[in-house]
């Protein structure tokens, strides 16, 4: 993503011109070549890194040289040997049994050709008409629709071509403003970080960051704030909305932007995700989901930004990929979502951008997606290879720096095109794909940005001035025009969103503690005499510090913390604090209220005399290309932050003079270890508030006053040490190697599932709660809807994609036209002379290319086969408000699946496809990491149990309602690596759990 508009570009991440012209760059299957690719196009941009530093004073040109020749010809020898990036191990059992998932050869298996878009039925009728209007498409005009025309050369963060002429007239200046594909009237498009507000814009709201909205495990509100988010897109006149986030998953604890994502399971991150992605869309607005796939840790993700010659590598196992990480991006698009954005680091020592596995072959073929894949801002890093691979967006439209003017795409895709590099039907498909997106939202009922229209964006991402530059990013344009209209987007009266950023809140805030019922708290005290009740509110993170605002993209830890830092954050409209609520909300002719916001250790004298004290503590993190502090994105501990373990351990201990109550709220980007002082006797109640945006302090004194129930559980576990979570959870801080390389080893075992497998007791455990009433689950009854069969069924028939005349037209019509204005620093797709064009022997595609890949027969609709998605069990289950008031109560339901499983060829359910499962079960091609084969057997592992479902529920005091969950093929199902299909047990028991937490459950059923 983005780094802020402001000050200019570091140098440190600005490639050289020399690096960016690649437009032939090896596929990912041939690893030796794809990395001696990218360690010659990287090591210029880290050349040009290290003098920009003035690290030249260090480094001898020559020895440079020379290194940079060697480490080519040994990552290349290292590479074809299958030596690097890899263990040289095969997946097994260890000795207690459990399978060791380890990286076979670090390698990432090719899948030619990309896939085309318009197979599935619900997307026909935009596929027709794109099909119709991208066949009216000059060339240029289908390359201007898939390249960004560079960092600040639009209003928004990422713009699709604006063609400026040398004629017409808009704001005083001679030049026109048409779409990328103004013939056939096909506007530019606007692309707009982010996941919890529209980032850089005026009167636009700060809701709660993903993670509160996982904590909320309602369905209903994560569809509101998705609405919420789509509505004010609209009215900022965003086509693509950068968001939401499920990757990361929150696998590393101490993951820099996991309080993007939803918590750390990949049911609780795809439901959240969907439901968001509808909302979002139910406003004509595309949706993006982010960051595909593996893009765990912030550490090494960039090369830039950490001075190495190339990103690190996430290395995963097939299985794994599948029911982990891929999980959640398959349910954005069984939702339908427009876009999917590509992650920065490699997958398997391939990059995500250009990873022909993930992107064609599991996202296009086997989830169906019918959208376009954009590039995470400058996350491509080849031209030929990432065409064919499946990227279909390039963005910003800088290949390599930040604002330097040079693409990967541009002119060197229509080169790529001329030449027979990129085949017309791979460019007519990425073209084809953005503009059946574009339909399917019906945004060509939108109003067209001027000059044919007054739609568009109103507000610039560069300045905050009614009039400013239309090109920010260009030296020599002073084009000035209206660039903010102000519109209020947040709403008002009854349609107004801050009441909605305060539910969210209030219902993501999780009541760890409550010793005897402490809370909620009374706004007049006790009433225990006529002298009045005194408290004490204490640390920084209750106040407003120097304002919400005060540090770039919010990345710094001052004042009370309602967003992480980077891309994901938004300018604060307002932000109520803590302090500012709660002095509000007690009654101050019984209570007085004081506060000592700071995080220094507090006088003694200052704490005795309370009756009462509330103590704020918290832990940021945010995006790798801002640091606070030492913490560069991933945080390096799980500890508090700004010395506030002390600070709670002295007011709890010091509080009243010993006899005092303390209240502990916490404000976290996810776990934090609270084991220094959670069982102090003072310690009478903690709240963990997560990151609750700008209704942050009236929330929060909704729950302390019971004003409503306290209803949030935990979306990850809390453990009592980073150990606890596993040594695969770790960040991967430091690398020696050329290539950082993070083995994501520990396979389906994250979170809770590492507890459960090694019987580790967390401090808190996933999907815990407390609630200010009781409630009771009985009756629990499962329904059998399917007899179970191992397979699903046979992978549909698809609609045949649109065909276009393929013919490569001449040269001349990619020049640029006569007395055209050539903006600095601006992407263009057209050429300056057809001397750019050289006619060489036919291009040699990856090999495999002009075969056919069998289909998977996982695939067939959006998200999967749609067979995987059939209601195979109803839960049942009976909840009981017991207590004395209302409550909300979160149902959750999770499967042990059989034992003595084994992963074996199965023949179809149905025979007439056993060939495709055949075909498909012997192809290296479908697999990440292995060679699947018919005659490999061995016990599939699974976790002691995983959720599958959720549903949460308001009840009355003393009602009891019936609550129904489905549990589908794919929730009983695990992905074989031998069948390359997800496989249901068809021998042996299901167990289903249903209760409040992942070991809070009481109630058990067979299957």
């Amino acid at each position: 993503m983005p780094p802020p508009p402001s000050p200019p570009p570091d140098p440190k991440q600005t490639a050289s011109a020399s690096a960016s012209t690649d437009t032939s760059s090896a596929g990912d299957g041939d690893y030796s070549s794809n990395a001696t690719t990218a360690i010659i196009t990287s090591a210029a941009r880290w050349w040009t890194t290290a003098t920009r530093r003035r690290l030249w004073r260090l480094l001898i040109l020559p020895l440079g040289v020379v290194v940079l020749v060697v480490l080519t010809i040994v990552l290349a020898v290292l590479g074809a040997k299958g030596v690097l990036g890899g263990k040289g191990t095969t997946d097994g059992e260890g000795d207690d049994g459990r399978m060791r998932v380890e990286t076979r050869d670090g390698l990432s298996r090719p899948w030619y050709p990309s896939p085309r878009g318009g197979t599935v039925q619900s997307w026909t009728e935009s596929y027709e008409k794109a099909q119709e209007l991208v066949s009216r498409m000059s060339m240029v005009e289908k390359v201007n629709v898939t390249t960004g025309v560079g960092w600040q050369m639009g209003l928004c963060v990422g713009n699709t071509a604006i063609i400026h002429l040398s004629e017409g007239n808009i704001n005083g200046h001679m030049l026109s403003r048409s779409g990328p594909a103004s013939s056939v009237g096909f506007p530019s498009l606007c692309l707009q970080d982010g996941p919890l507000g529209i980032r850089f814009a005026d009167n636009i709201s700060a809701f709660p960051a993903g993670v509160t909205i996982g904590a909320t495990w309602s369905r209903d509100l994560m569809y509101r704030r998705g609405f919420a988010l789509g509505k004010e897109a609209r009215l900022k006149g965003v086509n693509i909305l950068l968001g939401p986030a499920m990757g990361p998953v929150g696998v590393l604890p101490a993951g820099g932007r996991n309080w993007e994502g939803f918590g750390s399971d990949p049911v609780l991150q795809g439901v959240a995700a969907a439901e968001t992605i509808r909302g979002i869309q139910d406003n004509g607005v595309m949706a993006t989901a982010k960051h595909y796939v593996l893009n765990e840790q912030e550490h090494f993700r960039q090369e830039g930004e950490w001075g190495i010659p190339i990103a690190m590598s996430s290395n995963i196992d097939d299985r794994s990929l599948r029911e982990v990480y891929v999980w959640p991006f398959a349910e954005s698009v069984r939702a339908g979502v427009a876009s999917v954005m590509c992650a920065y680091q490699m997958v398997n020592n391939s990059y995500a951008c250009q990873n022909s596995l993930i992107l064609n072959g599991i996202l296009k073929d086997e989830l169906g997606f019918q959208g376009f894949v954009q590039s995470d801002w400058l996350a491509q890093r080849s031209g030929v290879a990432s065409a064919l691979a499946g990227l279909d967006v390039s963005m910003p439209g800088d290949g390599l720096g930040w604002g330097d003017g040079i693409s990967l795409w541009g002119r060197h895709l229509t080169r790529a095109v001329l030449n027979t590099s990129v085949p017309m039907d791979r460019l007519n498909d990425m073209a084809t794909r953005v503009v059946a997106s574009w339909y399917q939202l019906k945004q060509d009922s939108w109003p067209k940005p001027p000059p044919d229209g007054d739609g568009g964006p109103n507000f610039s991402s560069w300045t905050h001035d009614r009039i400013g530059r239309l090109h920010q990013g260009s030296p020599d344009d002073d084009a000035e025009g209206v660039v903010n209209q102000y519109i209020n987007a947040q709403g008002e009266g009854d349609d107004a969103h801050g009441p909605l950023a305060r539910e969210i809140a209030a219902e993501g805030t999780i009541l760890l503690k409550n010793e005897n019922g402490f809370l909620p708290l009374s706004r007049d005290g006790p009433r225990l005499s006529d002298e009045k009740y005194r408290i004490g509110i204490y640390g920084e993170d209750a106040g407003a510090g120097k304002g919400p605002n005060a540090c770039q993209d919010r990345a710094c830890n001052q004042g009370t913390l309602a967003s992480g830092w980077g891309s994901g954050a938004v300018d604060f409209p307002y932000l109520i604090t803590p302090w500012k609520a709660l002095s509000r909300a007690f009654n101050n002719q019984s209570t007085t209220v004081s506060g000592y916001l700071t995080n220094n250790r507090t006088p003694p004298e200052d704490m005795r005399d309370k009756d009462l004290c509330l103590v704020f503590a918290n832990a940021n993190s945010g995006e790798g290309f801002a640091r606070w502090e030492d913490i560069h994105g991933d945080r390096n501990d799980l500890f508090l932050q700004k010395g506030t373990d002390d600070l709670v351990s002295q007011v709890a201990t010091e509080c009243g003079a010993g006899n005092g109550s303390t209240v502990v709220v916490i404000h976290s980007v996810g776990p934090v270890i609270v084991e220094s002082w959670i069982d102090l006797p003072g310690v009478k109640a903690v709240l963990l508030a997560n990151l609750p945006g700008e209704e942050s302090g009236n929330a929060l004194a909704d729950v302390l006053f019971g004003d409503v129930d306290a209803s949030g559980r935990l979306p990850y576990t809390m453990g009592k040490n980073l150990t606890d979570y596993g040594p695969e959870a770790g960040i991967l801080y430091k690398s020696d190697d050329v290539i950082p390389q993070k083995d994501f080893s520990h396979g389906l075992y994250i979170d809770y599932r590492f507890f459960d497998a090694h019987n580790l007791t967390p401090r808190y455990e996933f999907g815990y709660g407390l609630s200010y009433t009781t409630f009771n689950l009985s009756n629990l009854i499962l329904t059998p809807l399917k007899a179970k069969t191992a397979l699903p069924s046979p992978r549909p028939k698809e609609i045949s994609p649109p065909s276009y005349n393929t013919t490569i037209p001449n040269i001349g019509s990619a020049l640029f036209p006569e007395e055209f204005r050539i903006l600095t620093k601006y992407i263009y797709p057209y050429l300056l002379s057809v001397d750019d064009i050289k006619r060489e022997p036919p291009y040699e595609y990856p090999k495999g290319y002009d075969e056919a890949q069998p289909p998977s027969p996982a695939g067939g609709g959006e998200g999967g086969n749609p067979s995987l998605f059939e209601p195979f069990v109803t839960v049942n289950v009976t909840v009981s408000n017991t207590g004395t008031r209302a409550g909300k109560e979160v149902v959750q339901v999770y499967v042990s699946f059989p034992e003595n499983v084994l992963d074996e060829p199965i023949l179809d359910n149905n025979s007439s496809s056993s060939s495709n499962n055949s075909s498909s079960s012997n192809s290296p091609d479908n697999s990440t990491t292995t060679n699947p084969t018919n005659n490999s057997t061995r016990t599939v592992d699974f976790p002691r149990r995983v959720l599958r479902n959720f549903h949460k529920v308001e009840v009355q005091p003393g009602q009891a309602v019936t609550v129904s969950l489905p549990l589908t093929r794919k929730d009983l199902s695990y992905w074989s690596a031998v069948n390359q299909n997800w496989v249901m047990p068809v021998d042996g028991t299901f167990r289903v759990w249903v209760g409040r937490s992942s070991r809070d459950l009481p109630l058990m059923a067979e299957y």
